[in-house]
């Protein structure tokens, strides 16, 4: 399925890997629906890939951790666009505590934004997505497949979302709908930046070096490309590879690995 004059969702499309896809998406001739809380930003972003690339787009303000905006989008990209293709599901946000100094209601937000986000734009697409035969995507992380130290209510959303969306695989599966689920390993933006701390702040600082990982121009590649070819997950790097295996057959080793991997860290946590 090329993504030529296409009707795509993107949610968190106003920075990071959600605007990467943005201009990925429309270099290759998608009608594009970003969505993002950031409106100026948006609306920036969508007149100038509508005049770089001669495509159509709208932005529409959107906080997905809020039911009726989601409701709302998808009711917007009809109004505007008459269907709906692919709805990529990218808005997320991260943190960084251990769970016994963590305030619950930082596991909470993130849960809503990260797990809630993706079903609630997904319960509104589907009906029409379904009538499209199109793609559902998922940008979740290897974080939904091994917990990660001082990221527990991070690792927990996406363990769900995985979960959420190997479900609505099989019961698509005689449908024609197209359910993909993405995993960048660790991905220069600024979610960690905007990662919450214990008490619900932003960190403000990323505790990785961004300039030694993958950059968010290569993942929206790498998803643009999975979505044409019908992909069912895309694991993007060789750590991320090497760690769902390790976890089927050697979890203790690789709970050890992660361990002292995550002790090193800036400002690690672990000590």
């Amino acid at each position: 399925m090329k993504l030529n004059e296409k009707i795509v969702i993107i949610t968190g499309a106003s920075s990071g890997i959600g605007k990467a896809m943005a201009i990925e998406f429309a270099s290759r001739g998608a009608n594009l629906v970003l969505a993002a809380r950031q409106y100026v930003a948006l609306c920036e972003l969508t007149e100038s890939l509508i005049k770089q690339y001669n495509i159509q787009a709208v932005a529409v303000q959107c906080d997905v951790s809020v039911e009726e905006d989601c409701e709302q989008l998808i009711k917007q990209s009809l109004l505007t666009f008459g269907k709906i293709d692919i709805l990529v599901n990218n808005a997320g946000i991260s943190m960084r505590a251990l769970f016994k100094d963590a305030d619950l209601k930082v596991l909470k937000t993130v849960m809503d934004v990260n797990f809630w986000g993706t079903v609630y734009c997904t319960k509104y697409a589907l009906p029409h997505i379904l009538k499209t035969k199109g793609s559902i995507v998922g940008i979740s992380s290897i974080a939904g497949y091994k917990g990660l130290p001082g990221r527990i209510g991070y690792s927990a959303s996406k363990f769900a979302v995985n979960g959420f969306l190997d479900s609505l695989r099989i019961e698509n599966l005689k449908t024609g709908v197209h359910i993909m689920t993405a995993c960048p390993g660790f991905t220069a933006s600024n979610i960690r930046n905007t990662a919450l701390a214990k008490d619900g702040s932003q960190q403000g600082e990323s505790s990785l070096d961004e300039e030694k990982i993958m950059t968010a121009e290569e993942v929206a590649k790498r998803i643009a490309d999975g979505i044409e070819n019908r992909s069912r997950t895309l694991i993007m790097t060789t750590q991320g590879k090497l760690t769902v295996l390790l976890s089927k057959f050697f979890p203790a080793w690789l709970d050890k690995l992660v361990y002292d991997n995550f002790a090193k860290e800036k400002g690690a946590l672990l000590k």
